[in-house]
């Protein structure tokens, strides 16, 4: 296929298709993205693709803070598992429902590549009888302009990396719930997702998401290649730094967060939070409060290193009651302070 940015370009379809053992089908998306990393950093030079399923997923984009894309505690509730990933763009909820696929190349531009890979895919969906298009920023759209499929890229040494996520289905509640941040007063200086009007492939398929699966697959490679135990083995090594909280919840922007309230039994108290992305780096306090203990360094070691959610902020408070440094606090005040649900 012929890409618009170069009449001479190759498609890199149809591909090899990347098959997982049995017991390494629906695994946390942590796996996947790592087995991405590996498939590029070990497999010789050719267009990889495969694809998998999840259960309850937020996957947000390299650049994102957490906090302020979704709501941690609604995710904690629901056994909504966090997954940060290395190429840029929005978050995304993704469950059984969805197919997410990967798709690992050589070297070269990326912007030909993203294109073709959003267009050969619009195409396969158009051959099973799904007439679909690509946006310009390269998400798959159906003829009532609803998305259906987000991509995203990123660059390794001499491969480059494509990944997207199908909606088939969705459970919508768990949607909307997961990708709203909580209400709790917050800045960021984040990268902010923009929300789409999604479509679902299950009103214009006969077939359900593992039919669909089968047959893009089918359409999308022409040979495969099996990965071995000491493949996943090798995977689930490159898996753990994507659980790593400061790779989860960290990031190169700081924001502050700042909260004041005058408590009659105690007087005016400020507390300022800064975050290194949602995890909190330090605390400041400042009022005319009277200290029965060095409260500076109580809510330094209460809250320092706590991911920012209101579920967290309650367990640090519970744990190490800080507000017992200061004359007149209470816990209550003290949540009612930080803005938590009593």
């Amino acid at each position: 296929m012929p890409s618009p940015f170069d009449p001479t370009y190759q498609s890199h379809f149809p591909a090899c298709h990347i098959k997982f053992p049995a017991e390494a089908e629906h695994r946390s998306a942590a796996f996947y993205l790592a087995a991405e990393e590996y498939v590029a950093q070990t497999f010789p030079c050719d267009d990889y693709l495969f694809s998998w399923q999840l259960g309850r997923t937020v996957v947000m984009g390299r650049n994102q803070v957490a906090h302020a894309e979704f709501d941690l505690d609604f995710c904690r509730e629901e056994g909504i598992e966090v997954v940060r990933r290395k190429s840029g763009g929005g978050a995304i909820f993704a469950d059984e429902r969805n197919i997410m696929w990967s798709l690992i190349t050589g070297e070269g531009a990326v912007e030909p590549l993203f294109s073709d890979y959003a267009q050969t895919v619009a195409s396969a969906l158009t051959k099973l009888g799904v007439n679909a298009s690509v946006s310009g920023r390269n998400d798959i759209l159906l003829e009532n302009g609803g998305k259906v499929c987000g991509n995203a890229f990123y660059h390794l040494p001499q491969r480059n990396i494509v990944h997207g996520t199908m909606l088939y289905d969705t459970d919508t509640r768990l949607m909307e719930g997961a990708l709203t941040p909580s209400s709790q007063k917050m800045t960021s200086k984040g990268v902010k997702s923009v929300r789409s009007r999604v479509s679902l492939l299950k009103d214009f398929l006969p077939y359900g998401v593992s039919e669909l699966r089968v047959r893009l697959t089918t359409l999308l490679t022409d040979r495969e290649i099996s990965l071995t135990a000491d493949d996943v083995a090798a995977i689930e090594e490159i898996e753990r730094g994507y659980h790593d909280p400061a790779y989860l919840y960290g990031s190169s922007s700081h924001s502050d967060v700042c909260y004041e309230r005058y408590i009659p039994s105690c007087g005016t108290l400020h507390v300022d939070f800064r975050l290194q992305g949602t995890i909190i780096e330090s605390v400041s306090l400042t009022g005319d409060f009277f200290e029965m203990a060095d409260a500076k360094s109580a809510f330094q070691k209460a809250f320092v290193g706590c991911v920012f959610s209101p579920s967290s902020l309650k367990v640090a408070i519970t744990d190490s009651h800080p507000e017992r440094s200061i004359r007149g606090l209470s816990e209550n005040d003290l949540q009612l302070l930080l803005q938590l649900e009593l």
